[in-house]
């Protein structure tokens, strides 16, 4: 990979973290953090950066660097903000924009998995968000822009899990959804995906889920039975009589064999 400059945005959260531990073995790599100050604060290589208030095109600026991840959170319309002006910055200097999308941008599409190249829509929240950063980012050039767009992210400290295992010590049930077919990947495997990508050069658009597909209420039984914790509840919640999809596989863009999941993989991750 020609980039000798990593900028994470978010890099204090979940997958911002992975990604930074990741990174930071190889390359210069530098990101922000919002919260947890004590634990950041002294750090040189993360800057404080408040979405809603704060510059991201005067930041990146300051910071000069060749490749930008963006896998912030916060509230939507100062992101889509913030990514329009990112977006501008790779414009003005040539930078490569990762966007860490979801399986959400196909969310209103339920009867089948979801490819590279389909028409995105979403009836939630959410996935119209995504949707609107993923068009004002692909207005850079192609090979600028590497679009990733991932599933439900699990593992031992992802925020998913955590919940599972605080239902459970609180006695609370946890929802399954019986007819809900997914792929699912890990914060591991993400940063594994896409720091291959980036070392191949990769452009364009990639969905890094699981190649297989597995029913929500399995999984997460998966999961639990794994966890060793507490006796679950489960809520079963049928929102529909037929099995719908929230999955995105790949197709146009297939991943390298040495990056390619199952989704049984993402259960060897010692809950």
């Amino acid at each position: 990979m020609k980039a000798k400059k990593i900028f994470i945005f978010g890099a204090s959260g979940f997958i911002g973290g992975l990604l930074f531990k990741e990174f930071n073995r190889f390359y210069n790599t530098l990101g922000t953090y919002c919260t947890q100050e004590n634990a950041y604060g002294k750090n040189q290589k993360f800057t404080s950066f408040n979405v809603t208030e704060d510059s991201a095109y005067e930041l990146l600026a300051s910071v000069s660097p060749t490749v930008v991840i963006s896998v912030i959170r916060g509230p939507f319309d100062a992101l889509i903000t913030m990514h329009q002006h990112l977006a501008q910055y790779a414009n003005d200097y040539g930078c490569k924009v990762v966007f860490l999308s979801s399986a959400n941008v196909f969310d209103a599409y339920s009867k089948y998995p979801s490819y590279e190249f389909d028409k995105t829509l979403s009836e939630s929240i959410y996935g119209r968000f995504q949707i609107k950063i993923e068009h004002s980012l692909q207005k850079l050039l192609k090979e600028n822009l590497l679009l990733l767009r991932a599933p439900m992210v699990f593992g031992p400290q992802s925020p998913r899990v955590k919940e599972i295992k605080q239902l459970i010590l609180d006695k609370a049930p946890i929802e399954v959804f019986p007819n809900l077919i997914i792929n699912v990947s890990s914060g591991e495997k993400i940063c594994q995906q896409i720091l291959l990508l980036l070392n191949q050069d990769a452009s364009g658009i990639y969905h890094l889920g699981s190649s297989d597909l597995v029913p929500h209420e399995e999984f997460i039984q998966e999961i639990v039975h794994q966890l060793r914790i507490g006796n679950p509840v489960y809520k079963r919640i049928y929102t529909t009589n037929e099995n719908r999809y929230l999955a995105v596989l790949s197709k146009d863009h297939p991943l390298p064999l040495e990056i390619t999941h199952s989704y049984k993989d993402c259960l060897e991750a010692h809950y």
